[in-house]
């Protein structure tokens, strides 16, 4: 029972009292205090959630921009390897046999001496009467667009024989096969107008089966057109008795392994021969 209100200071006392235990009581006589602690707990926990993830996401995107954004800069700064010893391509006379191509040329996941130019290049050095330079300006991930933007500066050699191995990657980006055949029209003209007396090697690809019977038939065709237009030599299709061979392929099933590339060399030799000869 409450003792009687002697004077006005007790009742405002009393009243601020009665307040303060009104906010902090909720029915059946559970504290305010605890309802919101628990919910302040919970909402604090979202956000720290959601700042957790929008964070990773943020990583991840500026990583994936990093990747791509790097990737770029590589290609477009990328030179030809070359056994000359000059960095400047119009300080060496000797005659070049360069291949502009993608990872199959750059030999993606091997040593540089393993890929197929690089044994070509052993090749020449082992042939009496060959004075060959070999230049590898095979970029990974290149695309017929690429090798065209790349173009000027492979240009500035002394240029025998351009080995063209484009489009594989165009085909896996389904990009149309009419394009494709614009890029490489412009490669091979382009080639041809700075040096008249250059001889051409198509490598030739095959397009996925589940890309459609139309685009196939079309892609597949094209590498022949190419050759009979510009009278260039054709490897019908670079990865013949590799592609399909697990054993010849490293982990990703895409890559040639070392022996891979020396059962391509054999192939492509045997058509660069006959233009060299």
């Amino acid at each position: 029972m409450r003792k009687p209100i002697r004077n006005r200071a007790e009742a405002r006392k009393r009243l601020n009292k009665d307040q303060s235990k009104s906010r902090m009581m909720g029915k059946g006589g559970r504290s305010m205090d605890r309802c919101w602690s628990k919910a302040t707990w919970a909402t604090q926990a979202i956000h720290y959630c959601l700042g957790l993830v929008g964070a990773s996401l943020l990583l991840l995107t500026v990583a994936a921009c990093s990747n791509e954004e790097q990737r770029e800069k590589s290609a477009a700064s990328a030179s030809p390897r070359s056994s000359a010893p000059s960095m400047d391509p119009r300080a060496d006379s000797q005659p070049a046999i360069v291949f502009l191509g993608t990872s199959l040329t750059a030999g993606y996941g091997l040593l540089e001496s393993e890929s197929f130019p690089a044994l070509i290049e052993a090749r020449l050095s082992d042939s009496s009467g060959h004075t060959y330079r070999v230049v590898n300006a095979g970029v990974s991930g290149d695309t017929s667009a690429g090798g065209l933007r790349r173009l000027d500066w492979l240009l500035r050699l002394p240029m025998a024989v351009l080995v063209l191995e484009l489009g594989a990657n165009d085909m896996l980006r389904g990009q149309s096969v009419s394009q494709l055949r614009s890029n490489l029209e412009a490669i091979l003209e382009q080639t041809r107008q700075t040096h008249p007396n250059v001889k051409f090697l198509i490598a030739g690809m095959r397009a996925a089966p589940n890309l459609g019977p139309d685009y196939v038939r079309e892609f597949d065709a094209l590498y022949p057109a190419l050759a009979k237009q510009f009278d260039a030599g054709l490897v019908p299709f670079l990865l013949e008795d590799v592609a399909a061979s697990r054993s010849l392929n490293q982990a990703d099933g895409i890559h040639p392994t070392a022996e891979g590339h020396a059962l391509i060399a054999e192939r492509v030799w045997t058509h660069l021969d006959d233009l060299i000869r």
